[in-house]
Protein backbone atom coordinates (compact mmCIF):
# COMPACT_ATOMS: atom_id res chain seq x y z
CA UNK A 1 0.00 0.00 0.00
CA UNK A 2 1.66 3.24 -1.15
CA UNK A 3 1.42 6.42 0.86
CA UNK A 4 -0.49 9.29 -0.68
CA UNK A 5 1.93 12.03 -1.76
CA UNK A 6 1.70 15.34 0.04
CA UNK A 7 -0.22 17.91 -1.96
CA UNK A 8 1.08 21.44 -1.55
CA UNK A 9 -1.57 24.11 -0.92
CA UNK A 10 -2.69 26.02 -3.95
CA UNK A 11 -2.22 29.70 -4.61
CA UNK A 12 -4.11 31.81 -2.04
CA UNK A 13 -7.09 33.86 -3.16
CA UNK A 14 -6.44 37.56 -3.47
CA UNK A 15 -9.10 38.34 -0.86
CA UNK A 16 -7.25 36.08 1.59
CA UNK A 17 -4.07 38.02 0.89
CA UNK A 18 -5.89 41.28 1.62
CA UNK A 19 -7.20 39.89 4.90
CA UNK A 20 -3.79 38.59 5.95
CA UNK A 21 -2.04 41.91 5.22
CA UNK A 22 -4.84 43.93 6.82
CA UNK A 23 -4.83 41.79 9.96
CA UNK A 24 -1.04 41.96 10.27
CA UNK A 25 -0.92 45.74 9.86
CA UNK A 26 -3.84 46.23 12.27
CA UNK A 27 -2.21 44.03 14.89
CA UNK A 28 1.11 45.87 14.58
CA UNK A 29 -0.69 49.17 15.04
CA UNK A 30 -2.50 47.94 18.16
CA UNK A 31 0.74 46.51 19.57
CA UNK A 32 2.58 49.78 18.90
CA UNK A 33 -0.13 51.68 20.79
CA UNK A 34 0.04 49.17 23.65
CA UNK A 35 -3.60 48.14 23.24
CA UNK A 36 -3.51 44.58 24.54
CA UNK A 37 -6.66 42.81 25.63
CA UNK A 38 -5.15 41.33 28.82
CA UNK A 39 -1.88 41.25 30.76
CA UNK A 40 0.68 38.54 29.88
CA UNK A 41 0.38 35.20 31.67
CA UNK A 42 3.05 32.84 32.98
CA UNK A 43 5.64 35.63 32.79
CA UNK A 44 5.84 35.46 28.96
CA UNK A 45 7.25 38.51 27.16
CA UNK A 46 4.74 40.64 25.20
CA UNK A 47 6.73 40.35 21.95
CA UNK A 48 5.51 36.74 21.63
CA UNK A 49 2.16 38.30 20.75
CA UNK A 50 3.77 39.58 17.54
CA UNK A 51 4.87 36.03 16.72
CA UNK A 52 1.31 34.83 17.27
CA UNK A 53 0.04 37.71 15.12
CA UNK A 54 2.39 36.78 12.27
CA UNK A 55 1.43 33.09 12.41
CA UNK A 56 -2.26 34.01 12.48
CA UNK A 57 -1.80 36.26 9.46
CA UNK A 58 -0.11 33.38 7.64
CA UNK A 59 -3.08 31.11 8.35
CA UNK A 60 -5.32 33.58 6.54
CA UNK A 61 -3.43 32.68 3.36
CA UNK A 62 -4.43 29.02 3.88
CA UNK A 63 -8.11 29.54 4.81
CA UNK A 64 -9.40 28.26 1.44
CA UNK A 65 -6.60 26.02 0.17
CA UNK A 66 -5.77 24.18 3.45
CA UNK A 67 -8.49 25.01 6.00
CA UNK A 68 -7.70 22.19 8.45
CA UNK A 69 -4.02 23.06 8.62
CA UNK A 70 -4.92 26.73 9.01
CA UNK A 71 -7.25 25.93 11.92
CA UNK A 72 -4.58 23.91 13.73
CA UNK A 73 -1.95 26.64 13.38
CA UNK A 74 -4.48 29.31 14.32
CA UNK A 75 -5.40 27.47 17.52
CA UNK A 76 -1.74 27.33 18.60
CA UNK A 77 -1.26 31.00 17.67
CA UNK A 78 -4.38 32.00 19.65
CA UNK A 79 -3.14 30.18 22.76
CA UNK A 80 0.23 31.93 22.45
CA UNK A 81 -1.48 35.28 21.92
CA UNK A 82 -3.67 34.92 25.01
CA UNK A 83 -0.70 33.97 27.17
CA UNK A 84 1.38 36.92 25.88
CA UNK A 85 -1.22 39.65 26.39
CA UNK A 86 -3.65 39.22 23.49
CA UNK A 87 -4.33 41.41 20.47
CA UNK A 88 -7.84 42.02 19.15
CA UNK A 89 -6.59 41.64 15.57
CA UNK A 90 -5.31 38.10 16.31
CA UNK A 91 -8.63 37.10 17.90
CA UNK A 92 -10.67 38.50 15.01
CA UNK A 93 -8.54 36.61 12.47
CA UNK A 94 -9.02 33.41 14.50
CA UNK A 95 -12.82 33.73 14.23
CA UNK A 96 -12.42 34.03 10.46
CA UNK A 97 -10.26 30.88 10.38
CA UNK A 98 -12.94 28.94 12.30
CA UNK A 99 -15.57 30.18 9.85
CA UNK A 100 -13.42 29.24 6.84
CA UNK A 101 -12.65 25.77 8.23
CA UNK A 102 -16.37 24.99 8.38
CA UNK A 103 -17.19 26.61 5.05
CA UNK A 104 -14.28 25.38 2.90
CA UNK A 105 -13.11 22.30 4.82
CA UNK A 106 -14.09 18.68 4.09
CA UNK A 107 -17.47 17.42 5.34
CA UNK A 108 -15.93 15.76 8.40
CA UNK A 109 -14.33 19.00 9.53
CA UNK A 110 -17.56 20.91 8.86
CA UNK A 111 -19.42 18.49 11.15
CA UNK A 112 -16.88 18.33 13.96
CA UNK A 113 -15.83 21.98 14.38
CA UNK A 114 -19.29 23.30 15.46
CA UNK A 115 -19.66 20.46 17.98
CA UNK A 116 -16.17 20.99 19.39
CA UNK A 117 -16.78 24.74 19.64
CA UNK A 118 -19.94 24.14 21.67
CA UNK A 119 -18.14 21.73 24.00
CA UNK A 120 -15.27 24.19 24.51
CA UNK A 121 -17.75 26.95 25.33
CA UNK A 122 -19.52 24.76 27.86
CA UNK A 123 -16.21 23.78 29.50
CA UNK A 124 -15.00 27.42 29.49
CA UNK A 125 -18.22 28.41 31.22
CA UNK A 126 -18.53 25.68 33.85
CA UNK A 127 -14.91 25.18 34.94
CA UNK A 128 -14.04 28.84 35.83
CA UNK A 129 -17.29 29.27 37.74
CA UNK A 130 -16.68 26.01 39.63
CA UNK A 131 -13.11 27.02 40.49
CA UNK A 132 -13.49 30.77 41.15
CA UNK A 133 -17.06 30.76 42.48
CA UNK A 134 -17.50 34.14 40.81
CA UNK A 135 -20.39 34.92 38.43
CA UNK A 136 -18.09 37.18 36.42
CA UNK A 137 -16.26 34.02 35.34
CA UNK A 138 -19.21 33.44 33.01
CA UNK A 139 -17.77 36.16 30.79
CA UNK A 140 -14.95 33.79 29.85
CA UNK A 141 -17.47 31.29 28.48
CA UNK A 142 -19.24 34.09 26.62
CA UNK A 143 -15.96 35.17 25.05
CA UNK A 144 -15.09 31.63 23.98
CA UNK A 145 -18.57 31.24 22.48
CA UNK A 146 -18.22 34.48 20.52
CA UNK A 147 -14.91 33.50 18.93
CA UNK A 148 -15.78 29.82 18.29
CA UNK A 149 -19.49 28.99 18.28
CA UNK A 150 -20.69 32.04 16.34
CA UNK A 151 -18.29 31.72 13.37
CA UNK A 152 -18.61 27.92 13.30
CA UNK A 153 -22.40 27.91 13.09
CA UNK A 154 -22.38 30.83 10.68
CA UNK A 155 -20.12 28.78 8.43
CA UNK A 156 -22.33 25.69 8.67
CA UNK A 157 -25.45 27.71 7.78
CA UNK A 158 -23.80 29.25 4.72
CA UNK A 159 -22.34 25.88 3.70
CA UNK A 160 -25.74 24.21 3.85
CA UNK A 161 -27.24 27.06 1.87
CA UNK A 162 -24.56 26.66 -0.81
CA UNK A 163 -25.06 22.90 -0.91
CA UNK A 164 -28.80 23.38 -1.30
CA UNK A 165 -28.23 25.89 -4.10
CA UNK A 166 -25.79 23.56 -5.83
CA UNK A 167 -28.22 20.64 -5.51
CA UNK A 168 -31.06 22.75 -6.90
CA UNK A 169 -28.88 23.84 -9.82
CA UNK A 170 -27.87 20.24 -10.50
CA UNK A 171 -31.49 19.10 -10.34
CA UNK A 172 -32.48 21.87 -12.76
CA UNK A 173 -29.71 20.82 -15.15
CA UNK A 174 -30.79 17.18 -14.92
CA UNK A 175 -34.41 18.17 -15.53
CA UNK A 176 -33.38 20.21 -18.56
CA UNK A 177 -31.29 17.27 -19.83
CA UNK A 178 -34.18 14.84 -19.38
CA UNK A 179 -36.54 17.26 -21.11
CA UNK A 180 -34.13 17.55 -24.02
CA UNK A 181 -33.83 13.76 -24.20
CA UNK A 182 -37.64 13.43 -24.16
CA UNK A 183 -37.91 16.07 -26.88
CA UNK A 184 -35.31 14.29 -29.00
CA UNK A 185 -37.05 10.94 -28.56
CA UNK A 186 -40.40 12.53 -29.41
CA UNK A 187 -38.92 14.01 -32.57
CA UNK A 188 -37.41 10.65 -33.55
CA UNK A 189 -40.71 8.87 -32.90
CA UNK A 190 -42.62 11.47 -34.91
CA UNK A 191 -40.16 11.22 -37.78
CA UNK A 192 -40.55 7.42 -37.77
CA UNK A 193 -44.35 7.75 -37.74
CA UNK A 194 -44.26 10.21 -40.64
CA UNK A 195 -41.92 7.90 -42.56
CA UNK A 196 -44.32 4.97 -42.09
CA UNK A 197 -47.30 7.04 -43.21
CA UNK A 198 -45.50 8.37 -46.26
CA UNK A 199 -44.27 4.93 -47.25
CA UNK A 200 -47.63 3.23 -46.78
CA UNK A 201 -49.55 5.93 -48.66
CA UNK A 202 -47.20 6.48 -51.56
CA UNK A 203 -45.68 3.03 -52.13
CA UNK A 204 -48.98 1.46 -53.21
CA UNK A 205 -49.68 4.08 -55.87
CA UNK A 206 -46.11 4.38 -57.10
CA UNK A 207 -45.75 0.62 -57.37
CA UNK A 208 -48.86 0.45 -59.54
CA UNK A 209 -47.55 3.31 -61.67
CA UNK A 210 -44.19 1.58 -62.10
CA UNK A 211 -45.78 -1.79 -63.01
CA UNK A 212 -48.20 -0.37 -65.57
CA UNK A 213 -45.67 2.01 -67.11
CA UNK A 214 -43.32 -0.94 -67.61
CA UNK A 215 -46.14 -2.94 -69.17
CA UNK A 216 -47.05 -0.04 -71.46
CA UNK A 217 -43.48 0.16 -72.69
CA UNK A 218 -43.13 -3.58 -73.19
CA UNK A 219 -46.46 -4.31 -74.95
CA UNK A 220 -47.06 -2.82 -78.38
CA UNK A 221 -50.82 -2.69 -78.02
CA UNK A 222 -52.72 0.62 -78.14
CA UNK A 223 -55.58 -0.78 -76.08
CA UNK A 224 -53.30 -2.13 -73.35
CA UNK A 225 -51.35 1.12 -73.37
CA UNK A 226 -54.53 3.18 -72.91
CA UNK A 227 -55.62 0.90 -70.06
CA UNK A 228 -52.20 1.19 -68.41
CA UNK A 229 -52.24 4.97 -68.77
CA UNK A 230 -55.67 5.06 -67.16
CA UNK A 231 -54.43 3.08 -64.17
CA UNK A 232 -51.35 5.31 -63.98
CA UNK A 233 -53.46 8.45 -63.99
CA UNK A 234 -55.86 7.09 -61.35
CA UNK A 235 -53.00 6.14 -59.01
CA UNK A 236 -51.27 9.46 -59.61
CA UNK A 237 -54.41 11.41 -58.67
CA UNK A 238 -55.07 9.29 -55.59
CA UNK A 239 -51.46 9.45 -54.46
CA UNK A 240 -51.40 13.21 -54.90
CA UNK A 241 -54.63 13.56 -52.92
CA UNK A 242 -53.26 11.50 -50.04
CA UNK A 243 -50.02 13.46 -50.06
CA UNK A 244 -51.96 16.72 -49.92
CA UNK A 245 -54.02 15.36 -47.03
CA UNK A 246 -50.93 14.43 -45.05
CA UNK A 247 -49.23 17.76 -45.77
CA UNK A 248 -52.38 19.56 -44.66
CA UNK A 249 -52.39 17.63 -41.39
CA UNK A 250 -48.74 18.46 -40.78
CA UNK A 251 -49.31 22.15 -41.43
CA UNK A 252 -52.55 22.44 -39.44
CA UNK A 253 -51.56 23.87 -36.05
CA UNK A 254 -55.13 24.94 -35.14
CA UNK A 255 -56.38 21.45 -34.35
CA UNK A 256 -54.79 20.41 -31.02
CA UNK A 257 -57.49 17.86 -30.40
CA UNK A 258 -56.66 15.94 -33.54
CA UNK A 259 -60.27 16.00 -34.90
CA UNK A 260 -59.16 16.67 -38.45
CA UNK A 261 -56.75 13.76 -38.36
CA UNK A 262 -59.41 11.48 -36.92
CA UNK A 263 -61.77 12.33 -39.77
CA UNK A 264 -59.11 11.77 -42.43
CA UNK A 265 -57.57 8.60 -40.97
CA UNK A 266 -58.34 5.46 -43.02
CA UNK A 267 -60.44 2.79 -41.30
CA UNK A 268 -61.39 -0.82 -41.99
CA UNK A 269 -64.50 0.45 -43.79
CA UNK A 270 -62.19 1.39 -46.65
CA UNK A 271 -60.91 -2.15 -47.27
CA UNK A 272 -63.42 -2.80 -50.06
CA UNK A 273 -62.21 0.28 -51.95
CA UNK A 274 -58.61 -0.70 -51.25
CA UNK A 275 -59.10 -4.17 -52.74
CA UNK A 276 -60.98 -2.74 -55.70
CA UNK A 277 -57.98 -0.57 -56.45
CA UNK A 278 -55.67 -3.59 -56.02
CA UNK A 279 -57.77 -5.60 -58.48
CA UNK A 280 -57.43 -2.82 -61.06
CA UNK A 281 -53.68 -2.53 -60.47
CA UNK A 282 -53.01 -6.28 -60.46
CA UNK A 283 -55.19 -7.41 -63.33
CA UNK A 284 -52.34 -7.27 -65.81
CA UNK A 285 -50.12 -9.33 -63.48
CA UNK A 286 -52.55 -12.25 -63.20
CA UNK A 287 -53.48 -11.45 -59.60
CA UNK A 288 -56.95 -11.70 -58.09
CA UNK A 289 -57.92 -10.34 -54.69
CA UNK A 290 -60.44 -11.69 -52.18
CA UNK A 291 -61.59 -10.12 -48.90
CA UNK A 292 -62.99 -12.34 -46.15
CA UNK A 293 -64.37 -10.43 -43.16
CA UNK A 294 -65.14 -12.89 -40.34
CA UNK A 295 -65.71 -10.34 -37.60
CA UNK A 296 -68.45 -11.56 -35.25
CA UNK A 297 -70.25 -8.19 -35.30
CA UNK A 298 -70.07 -7.87 -39.05
CA UNK A 299 -67.82 -4.87 -38.84
CA UNK A 300 -70.33 -2.81 -36.86
CA UNK A 301 -68.08 -2.14 -33.87
CA UNK A 302 -65.82 0.88 -33.78
CA UNK A 303 -62.32 -0.14 -32.81
CA UNK A 304 -59.74 2.34 -31.47
CA UNK A 305 -58.52 4.62 -34.26
CA UNK A 306 -54.83 3.55 -33.95
CA UNK A 307 -55.87 -0.11 -34.26
CA UNK A 308 -58.00 0.44 -37.35
CA UNK A 309 -55.28 2.60 -38.94
CA UNK A 310 -52.61 -0.03 -38.25
CA UNK A 311 -54.79 -2.83 -39.65
CA UNK A 312 -55.60 -0.79 -42.75
CA UNK A 313 -51.93 0.05 -43.36
CA UNK A 314 -50.91 -3.59 -42.91
CA UNK A 315 -53.40 -4.70 -45.53
CA UNK A 316 -52.36 -1.83 -47.82
CA UNK A 317 -48.65 -2.63 -47.54
CA UNK A 318 -49.28 -6.37 -47.97
CA UNK A 319 -51.24 -5.70 -51.16
CA UNK A 320 -48.45 -3.45 -52.40
CA UNK A 321 -45.89 -6.19 -51.77
CA UNK A 322 -48.11 -8.68 -53.58
CA UNK A 323 -48.27 -6.38 -56.62
CA UNK A 324 -44.47 -6.19 -56.59
CA UNK A 325 -43.46 -9.76 -55.81
CA UNK A 326 -46.35 -12.26 -55.86
CA UNK A 327 -46.71 -14.92 -58.50
CA UNK A 328 -49.96 -14.98 -60.51
CA UNK A 329 -52.80 -16.28 -58.39
CA UNK A 330 -55.19 -15.34 -55.62
CA UNK A 331 -54.34 -12.88 -52.84
CA UNK A 332 -56.54 -13.45 -49.83
CA UNK A 333 -57.21 -10.88 -47.09
CA UNK A 334 -58.87 -12.08 -43.87
CA UNK A 335 -60.07 -9.85 -41.05
CA UNK A 336 -61.32 -11.46 -37.85
CA UNK A 337 -62.43 -10.10 -34.51
CA UNK A 338 -64.38 -11.67 -31.66
CA UNK A 339 -66.09 -9.42 -29.16
CA UNK A 340 -63.57 -8.59 -26.43
CA UNK A 341 -60.66 -10.23 -28.26
CA UNK A 342 -57.83 -9.02 -30.49
CA UNK A 343 -58.24 -7.98 -34.10
CA UNK A 344 -56.63 -10.57 -36.39
CA UNK A 345 -55.32 -9.64 -39.85
CA UNK A 346 -53.98 -12.19 -42.32
CA UNK A 347 -52.89 -11.62 -45.91
CA UNK A 348 -51.83 -14.59 -48.07
CA UNK A 349 -50.30 -14.26 -51.53
CA UNK A 350 -48.69 -16.77 -53.95
CA UNK A 351 -44.96 -17.09 -53.41
CA UNK A 352 -43.24 -18.22 -56.57
CA UNK A 353 -39.85 -17.94 -58.18
CA UNK A 354 -39.57 -14.72 -60.15
CA UNK A 355 -36.54 -13.23 -61.92
CA UNK A 356 -37.11 -9.98 -60.04
CA UNK A 357 -39.81 -7.72 -58.59
CA UNK A 358 -42.29 -5.97 -60.88
CA UNK A 359 -41.33 -2.69 -59.18
CA UNK A 360 -38.31 -1.79 -57.04
CA UNK A 361 -38.70 -1.65 -53.27
CA UNK A 362 -36.76 -0.24 -50.33
CA UNK A 363 -37.37 -3.04 -47.83
CA UNK A 364 -38.91 -0.59 -45.36
CA UNK A 365 -42.42 -2.02 -45.66
CA UNK A 366 -41.95 -5.00 -43.33
CA UNK A 367 -40.06 -2.82 -40.87
CA UNK A 368 -42.89 -0.29 -40.83
CA UNK A 369 -45.54 -2.97 -40.31
CA UNK A 370 -43.59 -4.51 -37.44
CA UNK A 371 -43.12 -1.09 -35.81
CA UNK A 372 -46.83 -0.34 -36.04
CA UNK A 373 -47.76 -3.60 -34.34
CA UNK A 374 -45.12 -3.31 -31.62
CA UNK A 375 -46.23 0.22 -30.75
CA UNK A 376 -49.73 -1.14 -30.07
CA UNK A 377 -48.45 -4.15 -28.12
CA UNK A 378 -49.52 -6.72 -30.70
CA UNK A 379 -47.85 -9.62 -32.54
CA UNK A 380 -46.57 -9.66 -36.10
CA UNK A 381 -45.25 -12.43 -38.37
CA UNK A 382 -44.35 -12.40 -42.05
CA UNK A 383 -42.60 -14.93 -44.25
CA UNK A 384 -42.96 -17.83 -46.66
CA UNK A 385 -44.98 -20.91 -45.65
CA UNK A 386 -46.25 -24.11 -47.24
CA UNK A 387 -49.26 -23.53 -49.40
CA UNK A 388 -51.70 -25.57 -47.37
CA UNK A 389 -55.01 -24.91 -49.08
CA UNK A 390 -53.01 -23.50 -52.02
CA UNK A 391 -51.99 -26.57 -53.95
CA UNK A 392 -49.52 -24.78 -56.16
CA UNK A 393 -46.69 -24.46 -53.66
CA UNK A 394 -45.57 -21.92 -51.09
CA UNK A 395 -47.30 -18.72 -50.08
CA UNK A 396 -46.17 -15.50 -48.44
CA UNK A 397 -48.25 -14.94 -45.33
CA UNK A 398 -48.53 -11.86 -43.16
CA UNK A 399 -50.16 -12.26 -39.73
CA UNK A 400 -50.93 -9.50 -37.25
CA UNK A 401 -52.78 -9.58 -33.95
CA UNK A 402 -53.83 -6.20 -32.53
CA UNK A 403 -55.23 -5.79 -28.99
CA UNK A 404 -58.59 -4.02 -29.29
CA UNK A 405 -60.52 -5.18 -26.25
CA UNK A 406 -60.48 -2.26 -23.88
CA UNK A 407 -61.47 0.71 -26.05
CA UNK A 408 -64.12 -0.95 -28.20
CA UNK A 409 -67.45 0.88 -28.44
CA UNK A 410 -70.59 0.62 -30.56
CA UNK A 411 -71.22 2.99 -33.42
Amino acid sequence: MTARPFAAPGRPHRHDVYMAVGGLLGGLLLSGLGLHSSPPLLGLPPWLGLVALTVMSGTELLRRTAPRAALGLATVALALDVCSGGLIATIVMFTDIVYAAVLYGPPGTARRVPVISVLLTVVATIVPVAILHDPQALLLGVGVGVITVSPAWTGIIIREHRNATRAARLEAEQTALLAEMDRTQAIIAERARMARELHDMVANHLSAIAIHSTAAQAIDDPGATREALGVIRENSVQGLAEMRRLIGLLRDAKDPGGTAEAQATPTLDGLDALLSQARANGASSGLTFVLEDTRADGGGARLPAPVELAAYRIVQESLTNALKHAAPGEVEVRIGHDRGGPLAVRVTSPFGDRPGPRAPGSGAGLIGMRERIELLGGRFEAGPEDGGEHADGKVWRVRASLPAREEEERR
